[in-house]
């Protein structure tokens, strides 16, 4: 793995990520060096229940989840729902349609990932969540600096 990417996969927290590979392709380098990696990705979420739902399916977490806000946090920090043997790396994609559909909440959902973060910070198995940006390099997106 790079030297980069293995210092990125060694913080905590939440990060917006300026993709400069193929999420596929990072989630396979960080699993290549022992990390849990998983993608949520949010493409059409427009509310807390899709949101929950997502997490749920893509975490794999258990049926005692509450699918809220509080049962969500106990999910990222407990061991045995994400046990991860070194760092644990979660990158959402297409939030942007959430975000701008449910401000609130998509504020109170990155809440919660920055406290889940911060309650591994000083573990070693950290919790980095990386808000994929698009894109820019993918067939269809304009280059940046041109139309369409």
């Amino acid at each position: 793995m790079p030297g980069d990417l293995s210092a990125l996969l060694s913080r905590s927290g939440v990060v917006h990520w300026q993709r400069d590979r193929p999420t596929a392709e990072l989630l396979a380098a960080a699993r290549d060096a022992g990390r849990r990696a998983d993608a949520l990705d949010l493409q059409g979420v427009a509310d807390k229940a899709g949101f929950m739902a997502r997490c749920a399916e893509a975490l794999k977490l258990p049926d005692w989840f509450g699918r809220n806000w509080d049962a969500l946090y106990d999910c990222l920090t407990d061991p045995d729902v994400l046990p991860a043997e070194s760092a644990r790396l979660l990158v959402i994609s297409d939030w942007q349609g959430y975000a701008a559909a449910a401000p609130g909440e998509w504020r109170t959902a990155l809440n919660v990932l920055g406290d889940a973060a911060a309650y591994w910070e000083k573990t070693d198995t950290p919790l980095l969540v990386l808000l994929a940006e698009p894109d820019v390099t993918a067939p269809g997106h304009p280059t940046p600096g041109t139309s369409g």
